[in-house]
């Protein structure tokens, strides 16, 4: 029979992300999705997972609450539930372990760092489905300890939310540091609004904003050695006033662009597309636009 896997998120790129992971890393896994915590109730309600894929901010029910409702079904006692979220804090996380999540993943991810989360956790099913031994990857033994160790990860591979003291780093690796060759080409970053930063999976990426609305935000990045691509998963934090942030805004690379016509341009056009619904994001980010 085959292995079932749930897939919680407001945001259809993120569903649609993983999708893509499972089916190219778990060709035996049958993969179903819901928008929020409540259509996942109702789904749980009817058939049994073997693995719980849920973001932590969602509107009608949060991941944290279909997690502390999972828990009180005999059927999803011991189920593994593993949290998507760009919440990295350590908060967050010992209120996760001590509600019973089993694992945690911090947005934004690759999709080799999804397929290691429910290898973890799904070894031995998938080795019996597939009839073949399984991957080196073990299952952690304490949930506490995974947690907190799974806590510093996402921190590292996705950088935690952002204080103002990264941006005023940023500010000056995008206006600082070595001289253009072409030295009469004019600093796109000159005249600025707003600073940011853009979390990858795998590094942060110091930014300038130059326009905003709510479906996306177009910015101006130095031209460094690692660089994304269209369709990467990202999390934009932005400076909107002094020492505070508006922190953890979903979305995808849309569009990459030269900001020069040369090859050695020092600057890249980056438009950010927005994938959150969260209403409070929304509203915080609506406020900022306003300022802008």
């Amino acid at each position: 029979m085959a292995l079932k896997v749930l897939v919680v998120d407001d945001a259809s790129f993120v569903r649609d992300m993983v999708k893509r992971a499972m089916r190219t890393y778990f060709p035996q896994v049958t993969v179903e999705e819901a928008i929020n915590g409540k259509k996942a109730q109702i789904l749980m309600n009817k058939t049994h997972y073997d693995l719980i894929l849920c973001d932590w901010e969602m509107p009608e029910m949060s991941g944290l609450e279909l997690l502390q409702w999972a828990r009180g079904q005999d059927a999803y006692k011991k189920t593994p539930f593993v949290m998507v979220t760009s919440r990295g804090d350590r908060g967050h996380v010992v209120e996760a372990v001590q509600s019973g999540v089993s694992d945690y993943l911090g947005k934004p991810f690759s999709p080799e760092m999804l397929a290691q989360k429910v290898n973890k956790q799904l070894a031995a099913k998938l080795k019996r489905a597939a009839g073949e031994k399984s991957s080196s990857a073990r299952p952690g033994s304490d949930s506490a300890s995974v947690l907190m160790q799974a806590s510093d990860s996402a921190k590292q591979a996705s950088a935690p939310a952002v204080t103002p003291g990264p941006f005023a780093d940023s500010a000056a690796l995008l206006t600082g540091g070595p001289t253009s060759p072409k030295k009469s080409a004019p600093d796109p970053t000159s005249g600025k609004k707003a600073l940011a930063q853009i979390r990858f999976a795998e590094f942060n990426l110091p930014c300038v904003i130059k326009a905003i609305t709510l479906t996306e935000v177009k910015v101006i990045a130095k031209r460094g050695q690692k660089f994304p691509m269209i369709l990467d998963p990202a999390v934009v934090d932005i400076e909107v006033d002094d020492g505070e942030t508006l922190e953890r805004i979903n979305g995808y690379v849309h569009m990459l662009q030269a900001v020069e016509k040369r090859v050695d341009t020092d600057f890249i056009s980056i438009v950010i597309r927005f994938v959150d619904e969260d209403p409070d994001k929304m509203a915080s980010l609506s406020k900022f636009i306003a300022k802008f």
